[in-house]
């Protein structure tokens, strides 16, 4: 009975630090799932039906060897991952990188607003307000609040995008047909079909996510006796992930796809799921498109300003006052202003910044990857926490894989001609 009770305590005790920890794997996985990754897995239901949803078991394995290599350097070392770049690759290299995932970062953020707007007006609220409101909101919570708060906002709203189940569960999909195609996938090999694949991996890994895990692991002052829990939230952050993304594509595949649905955006899964699973269906779709769009909007500035900060020496973090930090706020703010304000723009070219900003995402993820793998490996940098041999064969498995992915991204549609 006793040795129940210490158990029962232990138990508790261990459960308590683990909450505590919680965050930044959680929520860096959760952002995987913004307006872009939404919409990515949203047309593979409708294009695929239930015949790409293997595709997230990769996905899944690859997210979590790259968060966890990612949290390991940060604990170690208490730098950022651009710190550690600047300082062993230069300053000139190091420019050329972030200029890149400067541009990178705007177009992302644009596309989230891009969201925020669609799926507002799925409830009839013009972008007009939607977006200048949802801006201001999201600059308030970073400049004036603290980590810890934004810290549990963040975490609600990743918990927000489970939303996603019930969109799925309300289309009736054919749970048998869904285990059957996990199995023996029966996609025909076409240069379309790849594409999709390599979108939907490459959707799970982005440029900046390296450098944003790095710094909420550091932010929030994590130590490596606190590593195994910072390995549980990162596999949890990615089961949450991955099960979003699962029951996007089947909310997609049980209704637009038998009906020969055509969709160009989540925007158009959202208002196009109305008729064939209900109007409360089609509104949950949206507001989970709202909430990941808004989330997202919030991330993507605040890693961008991270790692720009980082790389250049200049102070960084929620929790320092604009005074401190006035290059980090500054930099947030025009983010913020510049890609909300294309989206107020009539006709803005929306579909081609996208386009534009995942091409450069696809040319700087290969770069990013090599660089954390050649560091991490570093005794000098690492000391006894480098690689083992194991983690050095999915560590490059995983970069020679989506280096593969991104080149193939950049060159399938010169043969779609």
């Amino acid at each position: 009975m006793k040795f129940d009770k210490v158990n029962r305590k232990h138990f508790f005790r261990k459960l308590v630090v683990f909450f505590m920890i919680l965050g930044p794997g959680i929520i860096t996985g959760s952002v995987d799932n913004d307006a872009g990754g939404i919409t990515t897995f949203s047309l593979a239901g409708a294009q695929y039906g239930y015949g790409l949803i293997w595709t997230l078991i990769p996905s899944f394995i690859v997210l979590v060897v790259i968060q966890e290599m990612n949290a390991r350097m940060g604990i170690v070392t208490g730098k950022g991952l651009a710190d550690l770049i600047r300082e062993n690759a230069g300053i000139k290299i190091t420019f050329f990188i972030f200029l890149g995932l400067l541009f990178s970062g705007i177009g992302n953020t644009t596309t989230e607003f891009a969201g925020v707007a669609g799926s507002m007006e799925v409830f009839g609220v013009s972008k007009y307000i939607s977006v200048p409101v949802v801006a201001l909101l999201v600059w308030i919570l970073v400049v004036k609040g603290t980590y810890k708060i934004a810290e549990r906002i963040f975490l609600v709203f990743s918990l927000s995008l489970l939303t996603y189940i019930v969109s799925a569960i309300m289309g009736k999909p054919d749970w048998h047909e869904i285990g059957k195609e996990i199995i023996h996938p029966r996609v025909a090999v076409t240069t379309k079909s790849m594409a999709m694949v390599i979108g939907l991996v490459g959707t799970t890994i982005a440029p900046w996510m390296q450098f944003y895990m790095q710094s909420t692991v550091i932010e929030k002052g994590l130590k490596m006796k606190n590593y195994n829990y910072t390995l549980a939230d990162i596999i949890f952050g990615c089961i949450i992930t991955v099960v979003v993304a699962f029951f996007i594509m089947v909310a997609c595949a049980s209704t637009l796809y038998p009906n020969g649905i055509v969709i160009n955006e989540a925007k158009d899964a959202a208002m196009s799921l109305k008729p064939f699973a209900g109007n409360l269906a089609s509104q949950v779709f949206a507001f989970g498109l709202f909430i990941a769009s808004i989330f997202s909007a919030t991330i993507l500035p605040l890693a961008t300003a991270f790692f720009v900060c980082e790389a250049f020496g200049f102070e960084a973090g929620i929790d320092k006052k604009w005074d401190e930090a006035k290059e980090f706020y500054i930099l947030y703010t025009g983010i913020l202003i510049i890609s909300a304000g294309i989206i107020l723009i009539p006709k803005a070219p929306l579909i081609s910044i996208s386009l534009w900003s995942q091409v450069v995402n696809g040319i700087l993820l290969p770069v990013v990857l090599v660089s954390m793998m050649l560091l991490i490996n570093k005794k000098k940098i690492m000391g006894t926490y480098v690689n083992g041999r194991a983690t050095n064969i999915i560590g490059w498995g995983a970069v020679f894989i989506l280096v593969a992915l991104s080149a193939a991204l950049l060159v399938l549609p010169l043969f779609s001609r």
